[in-house]
Formats: C-alpha cells, sequence, structure tokens
C-alpha cells in the first residue's frame, strides 16, 4: 500500500511538471500562477504545495528533467576506452545531447527558459543559463587538456581556447536552433558544425 501511495505521488508530482511547462510556455513564467498549474492539471494548489514549496521549486524541478551535464552524457556512454580519447569522448557526448534536446520536453522546457522567463522573486534565468554554460565550458576544458596530453590537440592551441571556442559554437547553434527548430535538425546540422570543428583543432596529417 505505502508503495502505491509513492507511486502515485510520483505521478502526481509529473502532472503538475507536465501541466507547468504547458503554462509556463503559453503564458510565460511570470505571468502564470500556481493555482493555473493547478487547475490545468486538475489539480487543487493545496497538490502543488505538496510537492512544491514555491513557483520556483517547481520551476527548478522542471529544469532538473532536461538538465544535460556534460560529463554526464559523457558517462552515459560506458566506454572506459574514452579516457584514452577525449576528443571521442567530446563528439560522441554532443552527439547524445543533440539526440536528447531534439526530444519535444527537451526542446519546450529549454525554450521556456530561454524565451518565456523573466528575473523574478527567486528565479533568475540569465544565472541559470550561466550556470549551465560554466559546466559545460569546465568539462570541456578537462577533456581538451587531456587531449593535450595525449597530444591529440593541435600544437599551439590551448585547451581553454580550444573549449571556449567549442563551447562559442555549441552556444551559437543551440540558441539558433531554438529560434528556428521546424527549419532544421539539431542532430544533423550539429554532428556536421561539431565534428568539423573537432577536426581543425586535431593536429595536422603528416
Amino acid at each position: 500500500m505505502v508503495r502505491k501511495t509513492k507511486e502515485e505521488a510520483a505521478a502526481t508530482r509529473e502532472m503538475l511538471l507536465d501541466a507547468a511547462e504547458d503554462m509556463f510556455i503559453e503564458h510565460g513564467v511570470a505571468r502564470t500562477s500556481l493555482e493555473q498549474i493547478a487547475r490545468h492539471a486538475g489539480m487543487t494548489r493545496g497538490a502543488v504545495y505538496w510537492h512544491f514549496k514555491n513557483k520556483a521549486d517547481l520551476f527548478n524541478a522542471m529544469l532538473e528533467r532536461v538538465r544535460l551535464p556534460f560529463q554526464g552524457l559523457v558517462e552515459e556512454l560506458d566506454d572506459p576506452e574514452l579516457a584514452k580519447k577525449p576528443l571521442e569522448a567530446i563528439r560522441l557526448a554532443c552527439l547524445n545531447g543533440f539526440k536528447r534536446l531534439e526530444q519535444p520536453r527537451y526542446r519546450r522546457v529549454h525554450t521556456i527558459l530561454i524565451h518565456h522567463c523573466e528575473t523574478f522573486g527567486d528565479i533568475d534565468p540569465i544565472s541559470m543559463q550561466n550556470e549551465m554554460a560554466e559546466e559545460a565550458c569546465g568539462a570541456l576544458v578537462d577533456y581538451f587538456r587531456c587531449a593535450a596530453n595525449y597530444q591529440q590537440l593541435r600544437e599551439g592551441l590551448a585547451p581553454e581556447i580550444a573549449a571556449d571556442i567549442m563551447n562559442a559554437m555549441l552556444s551559437g547553434l543551440f540558441h539558433h536552433w531554438l529560434r528556428n527548430h521546424e527549419s532544421f535538425s539539431i542532430y544533423q546540422q550539429g554532428s556536421r558544425l561539431m565534428e568539423t570543428q573537432l577536426k581543425l583543432m586535431q593536429p595536422a596529417e603528416t
């Protein structure tokens, strides 16, 4: 019985998060109330407060469902050989991330964060975006440093600069795709750009 109750509570929580996605993308985060979210989910406002302290807590939980930490994308590959092939790890992790972004929920929530969320109260979308970007760039620096140690990085290209270049390319692609997601596939376009960029960063063939 307890197990069933926990499962029902988890299902209720997911329904509220789904409802929040719908309302946030339609009305914006600031203009959406917890009562509206509850009504859209067919529940009472009390159900929302049972699972979330406030709108910021709900918003953060919604983001957590689609977080794509770079190191997590590498670990999902479950390939110990990648430790000696850091550029290949970057390539495969990016492909993994592109695939995930093309899932409707990932695109919708990131669209909310970038285009439908104003700074107010405990919700600061700019800080959240910066935190994600800094995490990704920090992980990229580690992998490019490893590549330099294995002499897999072009001579004269500092790992920090390589990470900044890759991060800027990925960020630009991501924001362009969110604005134009129906016009191209981020997986297809991202694969071409990212693989071309990595080739340019490798030592010249002799």
